[in-house]
């Protein structure tokens, strides 16, 4: 099993009554954490623009800035958003945004991408908000534009929502590009979502990963959905990795675990939200999957092995405040699961080998 892990950037109201001249001190030195140990294989932010599940006035940093900025300050890990939104960017122009900062980052960049939700973001930023269809219409259209272009320099497509005419996109990412007819040419995509008609459909079609629920139950129907989509298009379902995200909250013991609870209905009560705001973001929280001691989480983990899940991405509310719990998570969970070849495999991915 691999593991990434979010950066807190704010979407998730993760850097309150930190000074915002502190922000990115904080974020690079998470990033530049997760880089020197090389059980993770990954760092995350979301592309979100306000603050979830409220919009408030606080800092909510720019995820493709952020790209940018951790490829210049890490050396190792790989980098990714879960998810880009499709609707936020001219497709064409993500292209030419992500393959620069593939350069920039010697072939470390991750494309998550998906139709987008947030729909308060939506309308305030101006994009409107169409209904789910034409939302999928465009990622269809936009994951094809960028295939294009990074597989051969230019893209064409006389869409329905995006139109280019040979747009042009030099340079094209270093990955992948040495390896001829591979499906994996240019930067690996992540389909994020587990719409079962549509979205999965996708997915099935052009992503390298998948990321939906990491409760084992859905986890495993939605598997079975991608998979009978792979098979009406004819494609192994094993070349697609699947992954699902999480909120770890962990603790020694019970003890441990219940004070983790505890912060995060005080630190969420200190953003200024009412108590009942509070009790569901707290609720969201303890029922979701890896909750607990490093035991429980590891049988949970091991399950979700079992059924397919081999990428988790894990989320520490505390983070920007207090890394006890990653650590914890570091010494007593991920080294009974993570793939030590993983460093080895995706070099080879990046080389073309």
């Amino acid at each position: 099993m691999k593991f990434g892990i979010f950066i807190p950037q704010g979407w998730r109201k993760d850097l309150v009554g930190i000074d915002p001249a502190q922000h990115w001190g904080v974020m690079a030195g998470l990033a530049r954490r997760a880089d020197a140990n090389g059980d993770w294989a990954s760092i995350w932010v979301y592309d979100h623009l306000h603050t979830f599940p409220h919009p408030i006035e606080e800092a909510c940093h720019e995820a493709w800035t952020l790209m940018g900025a951790f490829a210049g300050v890490t050396g190792r890990v790989r980098l990714g958003q879960m998810c880009t939104c499709i609707g936020y960017r001219n497709p064409a122009y993500l292209a030419k945004v992500a393959a620069t900062v593939d350069v920039i980052s010697e072939g470390r960049l991750e494309m998550g991408i998906g139709a987008g939700w947030y729909e308060h973001e939506w309308r305030a930023y101006g994009y409107g908000f169409p209904r789910d269809g034409e939302r999928l219409a465009m990622l269809r259209e936009g994951v094809d534009i960028m295939r294009q272009m990074w597989t051969t320099g230019y893209a064409t497509l006389a869409g329905e929502h995006y139109q280019v005419d040979g747009a042009m996109g030099f340079p094209r990412p270093l990955q992948g590009t040495s390896v001829p007819g591979s499906r994996t040419n240019g930067i690996p995509m992540w389909v994020a979502g587990g719409g079962e008609r549509k979205t999965l459909r996708i997915a099935a079609e052009y992503a390298d990963y998948t990321n939906f629920s990491g409760m084992p139950e859905e986890f495993s129907h939605k598997s079975e959905v991608l998979a009978g989509h792979c098979r009406d298009i004819g494609r192994d379902v094993d070349e697609i990795v699947r992954s699902a995200n999480f909120n770890v909250v962990i603790g020694r013991d019970e003890r441990e675990v219940k004070a983790r609870f505890d912060w995060i209905r005080a630190h969420y009560a200190s953003a200024g939200l009412a108590e009942d705001q509070v009790d569901r973001i707290v609720r969201s929280f303890r029922n979701g999957p890896l909750v607990g001691t490093p035991e429980q989480i590891l049988e949970t983990l091991t399950d979700l092995r079992r059924r397919g899940m081999t990428y988790a991405i894990t989320y520490f509310v505390e983070a920007a405040y207090d890394t006890s719990g990653i650590e914890v998570f570091e010494r007593e969970v991920m080294p009974e699961l993570v793939d030590h070849d993983q460093h080895s495999h995706l070099w080879a991915r990046f080389v073309g080998r």
